[in-house]
């Protein structure tokens, strides 16, 4: 049987960070979904649509034979049980995101305690990065393509920019 991973997000725009979590879990599992997902307290940031993102990440990994890229709007653990998930791994940059995602953990936990949250800290050089500081970087004129995969560079530049 497969060991089945849900890496959720919002994903907008998906950076290097969240490509080298993504990266990293699908060594770890047999099968990696990457779920876009809707951020109730980000409903009106949003600068992708959910198929986008889902279109920008699979662009990102063609080469990951064991990862897939989905969309839901609803409760993740029902996802992550409807996919027969065994885990939830989530990204971390820092102290400061574990609060939160420590509180998420244990609510899921409660809610679908056959699931497993994995936190997987991103390489240090990611440490820094977000989508909102893309966003903003890239709004006020500044080089992002350190950033996010050459593969959809220019889709974020112009986005970004018409937004203006």
């Amino acid at each position: 049987m497969d060991r089945i991973a849900v890496c959720p997000g919002s994903f907008d725009p998906v950076t290097l960070g969240h490509i080298d979590v993504i990266r990293r879990t699908a060594k770890l599992f047999d099968k990696v979904i990457v779920v876009v997902m809707s951020n109730y307290r980000k409903k009106n940031l949003g600068c992708f649509t959910p198929q986008e993102r889902v279109e920008l990440i699979e662009r990102c990994i063609p080469d990951l034979g064991n990862v897939t890229v989905d969309y839901s709007a609803g409760l993740l653990v029902d996802y992550a049980r409807s996919v027969g998930a065994c885990a939830i791994v989530k990204g971390l940059r820092a102290v400061s995101d574990f609060e939160d995602e420590f509180q998420q953990a244990l609510t899921n936990k409660n809610l679908a305690p056959e699931i497993e949250t994995v936190f997987v800290t991103t390489s240090a050089e990611y440490m820094f990065l977000s989508s909102s500081v893309i966003k903003q970087v890239c709004e006020l004129g500044g080089d992002i393509g350190k950033f996010v995969s050459p593969e959809i560079l220019d889709d974020i530049v112009e986005r970004v920019s018409r937004k203006k």
